[in-house]
């Protein structure tokens, strides 16, 4: 009888930023927060955009690590993840939002609710992130971390033939 295997890290689905399209319009976070909340506030949203000065913007959602920080850093065991999938599960009733997870978490994906005062994090839609369809310059993709890695090889490669063309 064979064994099935989990499915790897690599093939885990979930949402990526190209920061040379994102101009940090807020789209994701508000479709996000009223998908999940029925409200228009950014606050509740599980996807965040980071700007950098002027010119830099970065939207910002879990990244299913192979061994969250987020879930062994909790002294409540609030925080499973999802075998099959990689999400974050929270169970509300054992999370008193002591934010030791928030501090784990090496990309700041986890966030404590305003009003529940338990923390969230991106669920990625049950496999359809309404952030990646309404994003308006296409500079979110849901996919996995090998085609991640692939786009920057090739973006490398690019570069770096660029510079040999220049010189």
């Amino acid at each position: 009888m064979s064994r099935i295997a989990k499915p790897s890290i690599h093939a885990r689905k979930f949402v990526s930023v190209d920061p040379d399209k994102c101009v940090g319009c807020g789209v994701c976070e508000y479709i996000c927060s009223y998908e999940k909340e029925k409200s228009f506030n950014p606050l509740k949203s599980r996807i965040r955009i980071v700007r950098l000065g002027l010119t830099v913007n970065m939207s910002l959602a879990c990244r299913l690590c192979e061994d969250p920080p987020c879930v062994a850093s909790c002294p409540r065991d609030a925080l499973k993840q999802s075998e099959e999938t990689g999400i974050i599960l929270i169970d509300e009733d054992k999370c008193n939002g002591c934010g030791w997870c928030i501090e784990a978490c090496d990309y700041g994906a986890i966030m404590l609710h305003p009003d529940k005062k338990v923390v969230f994090v991106c669920d990625t839609c049950n496999g359809t992130p309404k952030c990646v369809e309404w994003c308006p310059e296409k500079a979110l993709d849901f996919t996995t971390k090998d085609v991640v890695a692939q786009k920057s090889r090739i973006s490398a490669v690019k570069k770096l033939f660029y510079e040999v063309l220049r010189a």
